[in-house]
């Protein structure tokens, strides 16, 4: 089924037998994960979940979605760019790389495109609402597929990166890329002013005084089973709204009247 919905194993025979009811685009970063997880892990754990949403998708509903590939071009904090390999995308390459994607399925008749990201670094809002006003007609959404549901809910202890949330999910679909008897213990430095604790303002956390192994959250309590869980519930409600906007052919039907 995969080789219909994952555009980066998918042949043109299987595809051009098939009408698409919408995309996915996958969206992670270039970066360290603690010391356990590949660079390309919000890369891959994004894509993964979005295939898992469209075979769900297909199957309960009858909706056809293509999983575009993967993303790695992710924006990254002070400090990270100074560890070996780990690349900062500017928000100028990712709006040039995001009109061009919309360009190319508008021209080609898609209308509905979902971004699925895995980096926390990353934010879409301003493109997509420059994309709005270009496209009023074309319906692209954003979502972080690990804030889909509260991580509190099914970890112990979760983190915000290469924590227990994102090493369970990594072993689940890929058990093979994860070193868990390598990773460091995760542990965050908090800001040392109370109304930065306290949200009151926003600056991006320097990377190397926030964390001594590039990951913020235990990894040690992981599982795969764990994983699999989390992963699968967060697939069905992503196939949930791919179904909804399927039977949705203009902007305006997104409303109540």
């Amino acid at each position: 089924m995969s080789r219909s919905l994952d555009l980066s194993i998918a042949p043109y025979g299987v595809v051009r037998q098939h009408t698409y009811d919408m995309a996915i685009l996958p969206w992670g970063a270039t970066e360290p994960h603690n010391l356990h997880l590949p660079y390309l892990t919000d890369a891959i754990l994004s894509h993964d979940v979005a295939v898992s949403a469209a075979e769900l998708a297909l199957e309960r509903f009858g909706t056809r979605v293509m999983v575009l590939p993967p993303l790695c071009m992710g924006a990254q904090n002070p400090g990270q760019r100074d560890l070996p390999f780990c690349i900062h995308y500017s928000e100028t390459t990712q709006r040039a790389l995001l009109f061009d994607i919309v360009a190319s399925l508008h021209h080609q008749g898609m209308r509905k495109l979902l971004i699925v990201n895995g980096h926390g670094g990353n934010s879409f809002k301003g493109i997509i609402r420059d994309l709005a006003v270009q496209y009023p007609d074309f319906m692209l959404l954003s979502s972080e597929w690990f804030t889909v549901l509260p991580a509190k809910e099914w970890f112990d202890e979760p983190g915000d990166h290469a924590d227990e949330l994102e090493t369970s999910v990594m072993m689940h679909y890929h058990p093979e890329l994860v070193r868990l008897e390598d990773a460091g213990p995760g542990q965050a430095h908090p800001f040392a002013l109370p109304s930065l604790r306290q949200k009151v303002a926003w600056l991006p956390r320097h990377w190397s005084l926030t964390t001594s192994d590039t990951g913020i959250g235990n990894p040690h309590l992981a599982t795969a089973e764990k994983g699999r869980r989390f992963a699968l519930a967060v697939a069905e409600r992503y196939a949930q709204l791919c179904h909804e906007l399927a039977a949705v052919t203009t902007v305006e039907e997104l409303y109540e009247k």
